[in-house]
């Protein structure tokens, strides 16, 4: 029997770069959203490669996908903090007077 690609092999990798790519260069939630769609079918995906491993090709994309969904989901979870970070720094400032023209 003939080895055919792993079906959804490619749309993990590209969900993994995609998680990346969104985390830095745009914003938060779009790397989270494209990590969890990633590891998702990463499962599937996983699932049915240990069905039956000798018929399916591109495992290796799998794995790559999905360590960089890992890899997404927690670039996404720190911009998260900083960003929660960041506007408890602005909401303290201004509560505290510092903003309010009291000098």
């Amino acid at each position: 029997m003939s080895q055919q690609p792993l079906p959804g092999a490619s749309t993990v990798l590209t969900m993994g770069i995609l998680s990346i790519v969104g985390t830095l260069f745009c914003c938060g939630p779009f790397g989270a959203i494209f990590s969890i769609i990633g590891l998702v079918k990463a499962k599937t995906a996983n699932q049915l490669y240990l069905q039956s491993p000798e018929n399916y090709t591109d495992y290796s994309n799998v794995k790559t996908g999905k360590i960089l969904s890992y890899i997404g989901l927690a670039l996404s979870l720190i911009y998260l903090v900083l960003f929660i970070l960041y506007f408890g720094f602005i909401v303290a400032m201004i509560t505290a007077g510092e903003f309010s023209g009291e000098y």
